[in-house]
């Protein structure tokens, strides 16, 4: 089991949705590739959900140029 901590990069405001930067949440996945790639993100939609309330699918920051993904050991 891997554990990832991804944090926004910068700040985003659409569909009504405001993301700050330094916003972030903890993943942990059974395997061992970068959960926004793999499983369409849904690890890390579901933990921004359960942690701030929102939606970043429906923002459109699900992708790498709005998310730090850091590999916790």
């Amino acid at each position: 089991m891997a554990r990832f901590m991804i944090t926004t990069k910068r700040m985003c405001n659409n569909n009504g949705i405001r993301i700050e930067p330094g916003m972030s949440v903890e993943v942990v996945t059974q395997s061992m590739s970068n959960p926004v790639l793999s499983n369409g993100g849904q690890p890390v939609v579901d933990a921004f959900k359960r942690i701030y309330g929102i939606d970043i699918r429906r923002a459109g920051i699900l992708n790498m140029s709005y998310l730090n993904v850091v590999r916790i050991n």
